[in-house]
């Protein structure tokens, strides 16, 4: 397999994955395709201290098991299952089905089968790219990915990617949530048969800082690094919370530098067990060895 053809695939499963991860957190969005919502730059005072709650109420649970969808432009477009913990850093095991896209093609192109295991520790991120991509590769099946090479990987956005997926929980979504300037209740829903309170907002990068908002100063600033460095203007956050006070479900919609960006994902099963261990070290290898061994090899 070419150089260039190995360093898209294995660049692909990594900003695909993170993908996943800051969707279901609550990461890098967009801005909403139709516009700002209906009472935009009115943040509702009830609905924002309802959330300062349902934050503090989703840091007690520690983690939870996901489902959800992701589309960012032509680039890619996937579905994701799994658990996520964050007790101690991020951890946790997803399934990623790639459905379309250039990472979709690249991955079958490299002889992946569209479908990738993820495994998330708290320095480390881990692929099993499958059986026919692991016999270009001397028949190890795992790719490790260390999360501090991510910007040598990602290019200028690679530091945002390492600093959004160590600090990835679902409590981002809410932080999100709350930098908006227009957050409001948006009614009450069911979602899949449960009673839920809808929470609306739209992010504006460019007003983040220098203005009243329900985060700290800090944190502020770096939700506004995260989304400047991936060319975000405005995003648009939507969070289904059930009567218990945790999230149920949270869309993202907008436009990044990669293109137009959506994500859904539904979150249950709270608090439970998520055990991630590292795969084989014998059925391992690093990407970055990869990487030397066909720059040292014919092309």
């Amino acid at each position: 397999m070419r150089t260039s053809t190995l360093r898209r695939v294995g660049t692909g499963a990594v900003l695909a994955a993170l993908l996943s991860v800051t969707a279901c957190s609550g990461g890098d969005g967009g801005s909403g395709t139709a516009g700002k919502p209906t009472g935009a730059g009115v943040a509702d005072a009830g609905s924002v201290t309802e959330l300062q709650q349902i934050r503090k109420r989703t840091g007690t649970v520690r983690s939870a098991r996901i489902e959800g969808t992701t589309e960012m432009g032509a680039t890619v477009s996937m579905k994701q299952t799994g658990t996520i913990g964050w007790a101690d850093g991020l951890t946790g095991s997803l399934t990623l089905t790639y459905t379309g896209g250039t990472m979709a093609k690249a991955l079958k192109q490299g002889g992946a089968d569209g479908s990738v295991r993820a495994r998330y520790l708290q320095d480390e991120y881990y692929a099993d790219m499958g059986e026919a991509f692991a016999s270009t590769i001397g028949g190890k099946r795992w790719v490790r990915y260390a999360y501090q090479d991510l910007a040598e990987l990602g290019g200028p956005a690679g530091d945002v990617l390492e600093e959004q997926v160590q600090n990835s929980t679902p409590e981002q979504g809410l932080k999100a949530l709350l930098a908006a300037g227009d957050v409001r209740k948006a009614g009450q829903e069911d979602v899949r048969g449960v009673p839920a309170t809808r929470y609306s907002g739209t992010v504006d990068v460019a007003e983040l800082t220098g203005r009243n908002s329900a985060l700290e100063a800090g944190q502020l600033a770096a939700l506004k690094e995260r989304l400047s460095a991936a060319g975000v203007t405005t995003q648009t956050v939507d969070i289904w919370v059930g009567e218990d006070g945790l999230p149920l479900k949270k869309t993202e919609r907008g436009e990044t530098a990669a293109g137009v960006f959506s994500s859904t994902v539904f979150y249950s099963d709270y608090g439970t067990e998520v055990s991630v261990r590292k795969p084989p070290a014998a059925d391992t290898v690093d990407f970055k060895e990869i990487l030397r061994q066909r720059a040292a090899g014919p092309s």
